[in-house]
């Protein structure tokens, strides 16, 4: 019989993964879709025709799932935002021994994929967070979850194939991409429903979770660091809600290409600028309004940090809290502006 470690990791995390069913009442998704979509009835009004094996006694529909792993034994459990970012629905956690528990959404991250849950229980089996800063390229890593909704502790073997890797995604169907970065990439299968499941090394201890794919690439996945995780735990703990500071720009990071594309005077830098037709690059009211920022502006540094591809806005306010200062250097036409701004809390 073979003995790879990796039975052994899988052994030791899989009790603590659990799957995440959402649902949702029949009435709220009708009233969600333009009557116009909704098929039409012979003598009566448009409606939703689902058979009445999918509907429980409550009315509920099943309408997702999703993946998340404990981490604390009272039933504190990581998993995606993006899997219970819907206030409306109901979710619903299923233990490795098929308990069912209803699950509190406690603290949805309003920057990273992260959320936090509680379930009511005790003396549950959990998983070790590990250190996300320390991994390697080439690095073993397991990630496990509920693929595809439908496959229950899936479990798949790869390496770390990159780090600190950024990609732009939307994280809410419909809604505008994000940028997410940081990401732990893996060639180690990631598929829908897999999201929120951990990412661990061969001691079982996560490193990250499980957060998105690319379609139509292979072995392309990628896991937020569990740093981040972390940190919003501690701010759960703490402030009783994740606090990130907001600065309140939005802005395209200049690089050679774009530099070229828009006759910049520099290669480097942010350039604010909104989201045509309803954003405008400085949030009304924002630290960044309040201290004097402009569409067109470029931050060339943010506290002494010149601001690159590699380096950008964003990097530096993951340092940064509510309430911090920040040192802009701004180049405003042919003029270089210094000045500092108070960081506000972000809300979701």
């Amino acid at each position: 019989m073979e003995k790879s470690p990796i039975i052994k990791t899988i052994k030791k995390v899989m009790p603590a993964v659990v799957s995440i069913v959402i649902s949702k009442s029949l009435e709220a998704i009708e009233k969600e879709i333009p009557p116009d979509l909704l098929p039409f009835m012979p003598f009566g009004q448009p409606h939703l025709n689902i058979p009445e094996s999918e509907i429980d006694s409550r009315g509920m529909v099943k309408i997702g799932g999703g993946s998340g792993f404990i981490v604390n034994s009272n039933g504190t459990i990581l998993t995606n935002k993006h899997v219970v970012i819907d206030p409306r629905a109901e979710y619903t956690v299923v233990t490795n021994d098929e308990k069912k528990y209803k699950a509190e959404v406690l603290a949805r991250d309003p920057v990273d994929d992260v959320a936090i849950l509680k379930i009511d229980a005790g003396n549950l089996p959990t998983v070790e967070l590990g250190d996300s800063s320390g991994v390697e390229l080439g690095q073993s890593v397991v990630a496990i979850g509920n693929a595809l909704g439908l496959f229950k502790n899936t479990v798949s073997a790869g390496i770390i194939s990159g780090l600190a890797r950024s990609i732009r995604a939307a994280t809410v169907p419909m809604a505008p991409t994000q940028e997410l970065r940081g990401l732990i990439q893996t060639d180690a299968a990631i598929n829908p429903g897999n999201s929120g499941g951990p990412l661990v090394d061969l001691d079982g201890k996560a490193i990250g979770i499980n957060a998105a794919i690319v379609f139509g690439a292979q072995n392309l996945g990628f896991a937020i660091p569990i740093s981040y995780a972390e940190r919003d735990l501690s701010d759960l703990k703490k402030f009783g809600r994740i606090k990130r500071p907001l600065l309140g720009l939005r802005y395209v990071t200049i690089d050679e290409d774009i530099k070229g594309k828009m006759k910049l005077p520099v290669d480097y830098g942010a350039m604010v600028v909104g989201q045509k037709p309803h954003n405008e690059g400085v949030v009304k009211d924002s630290p960044a309004d309040k201290a004097g920022l402009k569409e067109k502006d470029i931050v060339l540094e943010c506290d002494g940090n010149k601001i690159t591809v590699n380096k950008t806005i964003q990097d530096v306010l993951e340092e940064k809290e509510a309430g911090d200062a920040l040192d802009l250097k701004v180049l405003r036409g042919k003029k270089t502006l210094n000045l500092k701004v108070v960081l506000s809390e972000r809300k979701l």
